[in-house]
């Protein structure tokens, strides 16, 4: 006997998966519970384990995008080896599929006969002149001014009673070849990169977008880092990053302005007294925001663990869809690729988003001097439909002051 093995249903919104890796090969001998295949939906990466030991035979390929319910595999009973060739052939996806040369355009025939233009075989005033007092009729010369015409060199060097020679083909003109390489490849998005797509369009089109900017003097953070994480890192076994900071900065400043952590539910406005952080994480497969939980209880080793951790698993592409459900604000990072200043666009339902960026040492003004700060820009993009500009503005000053005095993160004031 075999048993099917089918795609298991992975979310209430998910209908479809694409077979992203085969762990197993056809014809593998499989134990009970044995992973052996990679599902990728919009959202994640799942597991495909083996609902008992056999043989298995494939019968999707990598790239297929399958329904949930649809059948992925059979595992026959019996752990003999399998013959080389599969008795159910897996179908080749698109991709595995060989390209085809493109082939190049076939050059024109040489002996192409063109239309004339209306000045071939004409002569120049000069050239007529001459050609009258040789006595030569003008079609018995071939011109070689511009499109035919017969200039007065032409008709100098005729003679009369001798026919001009046809002229030899001559062969068609190739344009050169561009130097350098010119191939291109093709790819299939993926469910994940469509999503992202679909939503980021979808942001932009259904949300009233504003984005207000700052800067925040980083050097009362970076001295605290400086002294303490050693100490940090030997109590609690974690780095003392920026992330920790902003965080918490940001869960203290949701505190002042609620509609920032709210969202728009038909014609409800939705204010949350818990804040939950969005912490934006590129993956091998594309961005994935995982949700730290309760931010606004933790302490920053507890952030700092919490993004320790979801960042390994984004990974690993193994975050689950629990992990990056749901989120009240996001914070992205664009400053560890080096950018300077960005517009990040909202995580929809989501009201707003905080983009950090990187650190430069700039000259900045202080008690009428003139100092070097590490200074970092921050934006949060907002939906002015629910956030209103002094809210906005307001909030992004909250979390200035919180970072360019951290005590007051830690007396709450």
């Amino acid at each position: 006997m075999s048993l099917e093995i089918k795609v298991p249903p992975v979310g209430e919104s998910i209908t479809e998966v694409v077979l992203s890796r085969w762990i197993k090969n056809d014809g593998d001998v499989v134990e009970m519970d044995e992973v052996i295949a990679e599902l990728e939906s919009d959202k994640a990466t799942f597991e495909l384990t083996a609902e008992q030991a056999g043989t298995l035979k494939t019968i999707a390929a990598e790239g297929d995008t399958l329904a949930i319910g649809a059948v992925v595999c059979k595992i026959e009973d019996g752990g003999a080896a399998a013959s080389p060739k599969s008795e159910v052939e897996s179908p080749k996806s698109d991709a595995q599929a060989p390209t085809a040369v493109a082939e190049a355009p076939k050059t024109q025939d040489s002996g192409l006969v063109t239309k004339d233009s209306y000045a071939t075989g004409t002569p120049s005033p000069a050239a007529g002149k001459i050609l009258a007092e040789k006595g030569i009729d003008a079609g018995a010369v071939k011109g070689t001014g511009v499109d035919g015409r017969i200039t007065k060199d032409d008709a100098v060097k005729a003679e009369a009673g001798k026919k001009p020679e046809a002229p030899k083909a001559s062969a068609p003109v190739v344009a050169a070849a561009p130097a350098g390489s010119r191939g291109e490849r093709r790819e299939k998005m993926s469910p994940l990169r469509r999503t992202v797509a679909k939503r980021l369009v979808a942001v932009k089109n259904e949300t009233a977008m504003l984005t207000t900017f700052n800067e925040v003097n980083m050097k009362p953070i970076m001295d605290l880092r400086g002294k303490y994480k050693d100490q940090f890192k030997e109590k609690y076994g974690v780095g003392l990053g920026f992330m920790s900071f902003f965080t918490k900065a940001v869960t203290e400043a949701l505190k002042d302005f609620p509609a920032v952590n709210g969202r728009i539910e038909g014609e409800e406005l939705v204010y949350n007294d818990f804040a939950d952080i969005s912490i934006a994480v590129s993956a091998p497969k594309g961005l994935v925001v995982p949700v730290i939980r309760n931010a606004e209880s933790m302490t920053l080793a507890q952030i700092e663990k919490s993004v320790l951790e979801l960042a390994l698993k984004a990974r690993d592409s193994k975050l689950t869809l629990e992990e990056m459900t749901g989120g009240t604000f996001t914070i992205t990072n664009g400053g560890v690729f080096g950018s300077m200043m960005s517009t990040p666009i909202i995580n929809a339902p989501q009201s707003a988003i905080l983009g950090m960026h990187n650190i430069v040492e700039r000259p900045v003004a202080e008690k009428g001097e003139v100092v070097i700060r590490p200074m970092m820009y921050v934006a949060l993009s907002y939906d002015h439909r629910i956030i209103d500009g002094r809210e906005s503005v307001g909030f992004l000053v909250r979390v200035k002051q919180l970072l360019e005095d951290p005590a007051r993160l830690l007396l709450g004031i």
